[in-house]
C-alpha cells in the first residue's frame, strides 16, 4: 500500500483525499518511511521532523473529515529547499555561518502561499553552501547523490528536491535557480522543473544573485508543476522585483495541445558540444512535437556564450553576499565558494555593468526570436549525470560548473521561463532531459507544451530502482 502510496502524484492524492480513500496522515507517514529507509543512500534531506510533519498532516486530515479544506494543496507533502525560510526549522543555506536561531519564526513568500493552501512540509533538502554551484554538497551535510546511481551527482543547487520527488519522498519540491539550479537536477534526476519567468514568484529574502535568482516548483509530472504554480504565485509584497499579479490559473488551458505553434529547435545552441546520445533523444522530441501539430523549425536564437558575463554577474553576487563575513567564518565555508567570491571581488564596477550590457542585449535578443518563435526547443544538459562529490566530470578541461551547464544560465540572464521534463535515457540508463524556454512572462505556455509532450511520452512510470530497493 505505502508504494501505491509514493507513486501518487499531487493531482491523485488531492482526489483521494476527498473520496477518504486515503489520508493525509498515511500519505506523510508513508513518504517518511520512504525518507528513513533510503535517503541513507542518497542524502536528499538535510532536516527530517516526523512529530512536526505529522501534526500538520493530522490537521489536514481533521479539516478533510470537518468538510473544510483549506486551498489548492490540503494535505499535500512538500519538500522544500534549505535556502526558503520555514518558521518552525531553522534555514542554514548548507553554511555553518548561519545562527539557526535567526531564521525561526519568518516564512518565505513560497512557503507561506504553501501554508496558506494546507501544505504538509515533509523536511528541509540539501542545497550546496548559499545555493552557490550546479551540483549539491556542504560542509554541513556532504554529498546528494543521484537517484539512479548514488555514485552520480544529483546536481544542484537544488540537488536534494530532485532527489526527493524522484524517490517518492515528496510528490511536490521547492527549488531555486540562478544559473540553472532548477533545471540541472531535474535533468539528473529524471524529474519536471520549471525555472518561472522572473518576478513571476515572489521570492524574499532578496538573492544575493539578484534578478539571476528565480524560486519555483519541481515535480514528477507538469500538471503538478502547473498546480504548484497556481500557489506559488499569489502575491507577496515583501519581493519588490515582483511582477503585478495577473492570477493565471496555470491548469485552465494545459491541455490545449501545441497545434499550430511555432517550435524553434536548437540542439546545441550553435555553439555547444552535446553528447550524441543526448542530441539523438532531443530529436526524437522534436518529431513528438510535430506529430502533435505543431511547426518545429531548426534555428539556433543566434547568441554566442554568453559565459563570462554570467560569471561576473553570479559570483559577483556571491562576492556581495560575503562581503561581511571575516576570516574566520571564510574558514568554515567551502573553499571553493570562497575562491570564486574573492576573484570576483576583484572585479571592476564597470566589469559588472559590463555583464550587465550583456544580459540586457541578450534579453533583447531573445525578446525579438519569440516574435517568430512560441518556443525554444533545447537539451537541458549537454550530459548526464557525472560522479558524486565533484564540482565537473573527471578530465573536465574547466574547472567551474557552468562550463557543462550552457543550455540553463543564459536564459537566467533574460529573466525567461525554461522548463526541464524528462524524455529518455541513456546506455547507463540515466536520465536525458529537454528543455522548453518562452517569452517572458509565457510560463503557461511554457507548461501547456510540455504537458503536451509528458502526454505524448511518458516516462511517468519508470522510477530508480531504489525506489522499491
Amino acid at each position: 500500500m505505502s508504494k501505491d502510496i509514493l507513486q501518487l502524484t499531487a493531482v491523485e492524492l488531492l482526489a483521494r483525499y476527498r473520496d477518504k480513500s486515503l489520508s493525509p496522515v498515511e500519505a506523510a507517514s508513508a513518504m517518511l518511511d520512504q525518507i528513513e529507509r533510503i535517503d541513507t543512500h542518497t542524502n536528499g534531506f538535510c532536516l527530517v521532523d516526523r512529530d512536526t510533519t505529522l501534526g500538520l498532516a493530522s490537521e489536514s486530515e481533521q479539516r478533510y473529515q470537518n468538510g473544510e479544506t483549506r486551498g489548492l494543496l490540503d494535505g499535500v507533502p512538500v519538500a522544500v529547499k534549505d535556502v526558503f525560510l520555514t518558521p518552525m526549522w531553522p534555514t542554514l543555506k548548507g553554511s555553518k555561518t548561519v545562527d539557526p536561531a535567526s531564521t525561526l519564526n519568518k516564512s518565505a513568500p513560497a512557503t507561506a502561499a504553501l501554508s496558506r493552501h494546507g501544505y504538509v512540509p515533509i523536511g528541509k533538502t540539501t542545497t550546496p553552501e548559499m545555493g552557490w554551484k550546479g551540483v549539491t554538497d556542504n560542509p554541513i551535510d556532504g554529498a546528494t547523490n543521484n537517484p539512479w546511481n548514488p555514485e552520480k551527482t544529483a546536481g544542484g543547487s537544488s540537488g536534494g528536491s530532485g532527489v526527493a520527488v524522484a524517490l517518492g519522498m515528496a510528490p511536490l519540491a521547492l527549488g531555486t535557480d540562478a544559473g540553472g539550479s532548477i533545471r540541472i537536477p531535474a535533468g539528473f534526476c529524471g524529474i519536471v522543473g520549471l525555472k518561472p519567468s522572473f518576478g513571476e514568484v515572489p521570492h524574499w529574502p532578496a538573492s544575493p544573485f539578484g534578478t539571476l535568482a528565480h524560486a519555483g516548483p519541481m515535480t514528477w509530472t507538469v500538471e503538478d508543476c502547473a498546480l504548484m504554480m497556481n500557489v506559488l504565485s499569489e502575491a507577496d509584497h515583501r519581493d519588490t522585483n515582483a511582477v503585478p499579479r495577473r492570477n493565471i490559473d496555470y491548469l485552465a488551458n494545459l491541455k490545449k495541445g501545441v497545434k499550430g505553434l511555432k517550435i524553434g529547435f536548437s540542439p546545441n545552441l550553435g555553439y555547444v558540444d552535446v553528447d550524441p546520445e543526448i542530441e539523438a533523444s532531443i530529436a526524437e522530441a522534436a518529431e513528438v512535437f510535430e506529430q502533435l501539430g505543431a511547426e518545429v523549425i531548426r534555428v539556433d536564437p543566434g547568441f554566442s556564450d554568453p559565459l563570462a558575463a554570467f560569471g561576473h554577474l553570479f559570483y559577483g553576487g556571491a562576492a556581495n553576499a560575503m562581503r561581511d563575513l571575516g576570516p574566520k567564518k571564510r574558514e568554515l565555508m567551502d573553499p571553493q565558494l570562497v575562491a570564486v567570491a574573492e576573484k570576483a571581488s576583484r572585479l571592476s564596477m564597470l566589469d559588472y555593468l559590463g555583464a550587465v550590457n550583456e544580459s540586457m542585449a541578450l534579453r533583447e535578443r531573445m525578446a525579438t526570436f519569440h516574435q517568430k518563435y512560441d518556443l525554444l526547443l533545447t537539451p537541458t544538459l549537454p550530459l548526464t549525470a557525472f560522479d558524486t562529490g565533484r564540482e565537473v566530470p573527471v578530465d573536465w578541461p574547466s574547472t567551474r560548473w557552468p562550463t557543462w551547464t550552457p543550455f540553463t544560465y543564459p536564459f537566467n540572464m533574460t529573466g525567461q521561463p525554461g522548463l526541464a521534463v524528462p524524455c529518455g535515457f541513456d546506455s547507463n540508463n540515466m536520465p536525458i532531459s529537454l528543455q522548453l524556454v518562452g517569452a517572458r512572462f509565457n510560463d503557461a505556455l511554457v507548461l501547456q507544451a510540455g504537458y503536451a509532450y509528458q502526454q505524448a511520452a511518458p516516462l511517468t512510470d519508470r522510477r530508480p530502482s531504489l525506489f522499491s530497493a
